[in-house]
Formats: C-alpha cells, sequence, structure tokens
C-alpha cells in the first residue's frame, strides 16, 4: 500500500518524459472481516493531502435499476474536495465489500444479475481512465441534471474483500488436499491460517469477479489474519483501544477498572476461537462487562474498584448465548 501511494505521487509530480508514460497500477486487496482493510483506508486517508473516498461497493446496480449508479463513486470524491475538479482528478478512491458484486453464478442466465456482474461492467471504465459525466449531487442521473466532466485517468483505485471462501479454492488450487479424513482436516486447519498468502486472480476470477475488471486491477495482495499478540495489542496500545474505553466508561461512575493479564488472554483467545477479528473484541468485553455496569453504579462503597480476572471473564462468557454456541 505505502509502495501504490510512493508510486501514485511520483506519477503526479513528474510528466511524462521521453515518450515514457507512467500508467497506473489499481490495487485489489483480500483479508478475512475484522482484519484492518477499511482501518487501513480511513488511516491513509487521514495521512494523505490528496482527496480521499471511501466508497461501499454493495449499494451500487447496473445503470437504470434502482440503486446508485457507479458515477457516485466520483461525487463522493468530489464532494471530499469541495468540487474542486483538478484536485479530484488526482484522488484516490477505495471502494470496500468488492466481493459482494461477484457474478452469482458461472451459467448465464436471461434473468439480469444488476447488482453483480452488471456493476463491475459499469466499473471498467471508471478503472481504466475515462472521461466520466458525474451528477455533482449523487443519486440517479437525469436528462435535465446538471453534470460534472471527470477524466478518471488519474485516479488511484484501491478495492477490497473478505472473500468468504476463497482460501477453499486456493487450497483446491495448489492442490494442497491428500486422501484420507485425517489429511483434509489437517489440510484445512492449514488453510485458514495461511492460504491467503497464495491468491492470485486466477481465484479471484473463480470467486465470481470477471477477467475484465480483474486485467485493470493487477495488484493483487492479502492480509494476514490477526494473531494472539496483535489481537492483546489491539486491546491496550492504540489512543482509542477498547480496555482504555471501558476504564473511561467505569471512571465516568467513580469505579477503577483492573483488568488482570489471564483476562485479556483468555478474551484474544475467545476472539480467535469466535473468527470475528477484532471486531468481535468488543462483542466479547460487552458480554462480560454488562453485568458489572449495570450492578456496580448502583453500589454505595465508598471506594469503588473493580477486578476482572479470568475466573469472571470465564463466568460471564459461558452464562452468555455465545458461549453456548461456542461450546456446542
Amino acid at each position: 500500500m505505502a509502495v501504490a501511494m510512493y508510486n501514485h505521487y511520483k506519477r503526479l509530480m513528474h510528466p511524462p518524459q521521453d515518450d515514457v508514460e507512467i500508467e497506473k497500477s489499481n490495487i485489489i486487496m483480500v483479508g478475512e472481516t475484522g482484519t484492518g482493510k477499511t482501518l487501513v483506508a480511513k488511516r491513509m486517508a487521514r495521512l494523505l493531502q490528496l482527496p480521499f473516498a471511501v466508497v461501499d461497493a454493495t449499494v451500487f446496480t447496473q445503470a437504470g435499476y434502482v440503486g446508485e449508479d457507479v458515477e457516485s463513486i466520483l461525487s463522493r470524491l468530489l464532494q471530499s474536495c469541495n468540487y474542486d475538479v483538478a484536485l479530484a482528478e488526482r484522488g484516490i478512491v477505495y471502494i470496500d465489500e468488492i466481493d459482494k458484486i461477484g457474478r452469482k453464478g458461472d451459467n448465464p442466465s436471461i434473468t439480469r444479475d444488476v447488482s453483480g456482474e452488471g456493476v463491475q461492467q459499469s466499473l471498467l471504465k471508471l478503472l481504466e481512465g475515462s472521461e466520466v459525466l458525474v451528477p455533482p449531487e449523487g443519486g440517479r442521473k437525469h436528462p435535465d441534471q446538471k453534470m460534472v466532466k471527470v477524466n478518471t485517468t488519474n485516479i488511484l483505485f484501491i478495492c477490497a474483500g473478505a472473500f468468504e471462501g476463497i482460501d477453499k479454492m486456493i487450497a483446491r488450487r495448489v492442490q494442497t488436499s491428500s486422501i484420507g479424513y485425517n489429511a483434509i482436516k489437517s489440510s484445512k486447519e492449514l488453510d485458514r491460517a495461511n492460504m491467503l498468502q497464495y491468491v492470485n486472480a486466477q481465484d479471484l476470477r473463480s470467486f465470481g469477479l470477471i477477467p475484465e475488471l480483474l486485467g485493470r486491477l493487477p495488484i493483487v495482495t492479502y492480509l494476514n489474519p490477526l494473531d494472539k499478540e496483535a489481537l492483546k495489542r489491539i486491546l491496550t496500545e492504540p489512543k482509542n483501544a477498547l480496555i482504555k474505553q471501558y476504564t473511561r466508561l467505569f471512571e465516568l461512575e467513580g469505579i477503577k477498572l483492573i483488568v488482570a493479564e489471564d483476562a485479556l488472554d483468555y478474551m484474544v483467545d475467545k476472539a480467535i476461537e469466535f473468527k470475528l477479528g477484532g471486531r468481535g473484541l468488543r462483542a466479547i468485553c460487552e458480554m462480560i462487562l454488562t453485568d458489572a455496569m449495570f450492578e456496580l453504579p448502583s453500589q454505595e462503597i465508598k471506594e469503588k474498584q473493580f477486578l476482572l480476572d479470568k475466573a469472571y471473564a470465564t463466568e460471564k462468557l459461558e452464562k452468555s448465548k455465545l458461549g453456548l454456541i461456542s461450546a456446542a
């Protein structure tokens, strides 16, 4: 991502020389849910001085159908730079949930796939670079509406998606499975940890992205699943870490929250077990601390202090429905 940003800046700052024109390299990112794809985009938006728009692919439909046209991607880019067209033409667009517009099936059907393959085909002209008429306020295009012409040649597109189940397609391609039940079982465990690093355009095509779209997204990259150490750091280190947020919530009631190390390890282990990534940590924290947040503010104690240890966390999580599901 850093190299892509840097090369994008170089393209913009140095005009073509000796008849060599540097073309843009759009990116597609693959990563499990909760591994930080959207966070990477938001962080880049904060760091860069270029117009940056984050859009969700799930809202788009083929032109002429209920939903948003793909041109509204550029409407959001225009809005982010106060309708300065020259500035918007040097911007970066992050398209999230790109996997949700995959082709629904390999067999051609008499019914139109207006929120899947139809959207992919509409994206082709934007990704490659062309002059597009954009409705400034977004929404549907109308004949009487004033349009703004935007050239997308220098706009960098970054696409991302979870691509749930693509690890099995990669495993089939690299032929990791062997004969026998135990061999298949062990290969599936390996898939979850390591298969995404072998992802390529062939796997994305099997998932339902059309070859024309993949040809315009030459860089295929991936995010590793979050391991135990990374999840623990998410809980404690960032400025708005979850433990800091709950400590603050208890402070507002005059209660000092102390979290034991073994409780942190237990929460991280459960997050890995539920396979929800960084987002799953908040759900686990809520289940463990809800009873304490309900009961402690009404108790009349001079020095209010609450110790969250592994025994308490285990007790609360096992009582919850999520604990029962995981046990099953």
